[in-house]
């Protein structure tokens, strides 16, 4: 098969330690290749980890939901950062990229290549190229600002941030609240704080990228016949242990796909068929949002594979990652 590297504009540069990155959209069949990347890697001797890049597989309760990959899946090779955190906490992007930074240089530390495998580009990104330093919004900012009419909030960003107000969509009540609580609660602009954007580690390592961009037909399919052995193995069940905790329902954990559908039928407002295929809908429609998001957002020279994955595909893969892994 050809390379999908042919891509790659410029070689890495020498001496920093490799990370490899298989990005994707849910049921795209990163975790599988990440497994055998990482067993292709220790065949010469180099061992492995997998690294977790997914905002739902970090939550114990959610084993299932989110497809967090079962000791079987995982074939004896290490993995990190998934079901580590409890649904009753709020993790984030900012937080998680600080657990990754850690593991990832432990992971160098001992010789080892980490593998991060997700589909939160946000994640992703926040790891890779930093953030801004944005100090913590005023409380009573920001619950003035995010009560504003969206008509009402564009016209004193128009007047606190002219140059926001204009790239903005005046709609667009979520992103226009953001840079108007920004400068009202620090006193600098959003972009003027995006401009000192620092924590990345892309110039740190050898990032070696590939993202999973599989025919959407065979996606969908993918996806929904994931759901089904969910419902079957279990997911009603963990959902139900979930609900009855009795937690915060806009903790992440808690908005989880499939938690508020199994909510509802266990509340008796919908069926239990209706749960899946409503669950099977609001998937492919998360599939979609993530598809689009990586085949534009990531730098054109990240290789994109568009083909559909199987056995033999999957270990002609990762031996393209691995010996560009052990050869930069």
């Amino acid at each position: 098969m050809a390379s999908p590297f042919s891509s790659l504009r410029r070689p890495p540069p020498p001496g920093r330690p490799p990370l490899a990155l298989i990005a994707g959209p849910t049921a795209s069949g990163k975790s599988a290749l990440a497994v055998a990347l990482a067993k292709s890697l220790c065949g010469t001797g180099r061992e492995a980890i997998v690294v977790n890049a997914d905002a739902s597989q970090v939550y114990a309760d959610l084993r299932i939901l989110s497809a967090r990959p079962t000791d079987e899946d995982m074939e004896g090779i290490s993995h990190r950062l998934f079901g580590h955190i409890d649904a009753a906490e709020a993790h984030n992007a900012v937080r998680w990229a600080d657990e990754a930074r850690g593991v990832i240089a432990g992971a160098h530390a001992a010789g080892q290549v980490p593998i991060l495998v997700g589909g939160t580009g946000l994640h992703m990104r926040t790891l890779l190229d930093g953030i801004a330093p944005v100090p913590e919004i005023d409380p009573d900012i920001r619950e003035t600002v995010r009560a504003l009419p969206v008509a009402d909030a564009h016209a004193a960003l128009a007047a606190a941030d002219p140059d926001a107000a204009a790239r903005l969509n005046a709609a667009d009540t979520t992103r226009v609240a953001r840079a108007l609580e920004v400068v009202r609660s620090t006193g600098r602009t959003l972009a003027d704080w995006q401009r000192a954007i620092a924590g990345g580690i892309e110039g740190e390592i050898t990032l070696v990228p590939l993202i999973l961009l599989p025919p959407r037909d065979w996606l969908r399919e993918r996806c929904d016949a994931r759901l089904v052995k969910m419902f079957d193995c279990g997911a009603v069940e963990e959902a139900e242990a979930l609900l009855a905790r009795g937690l915060d329902p806009d903790l992440p954990a808690m908005r989880a796909i499939g938690v508020p559908q199994i909510a509802d039928h266990l509340r008796g407002d919908i069926t239990r068929a209706e749960a899946l295929e409503q669950t099977q809908a609001a998937t492919r429609q998360y599939a979609k949002r993530q598809y689009t998001w990586f085949r534009n957002q990531p730098p054109a020279d990240w290789p994109r594979h568009t083909e559909s994955l199987n056995i033999d595909s999957i270990k002609d893969l990762a031996i393209i990652l691995r010996d560009k892994l052990l050869t930069g």
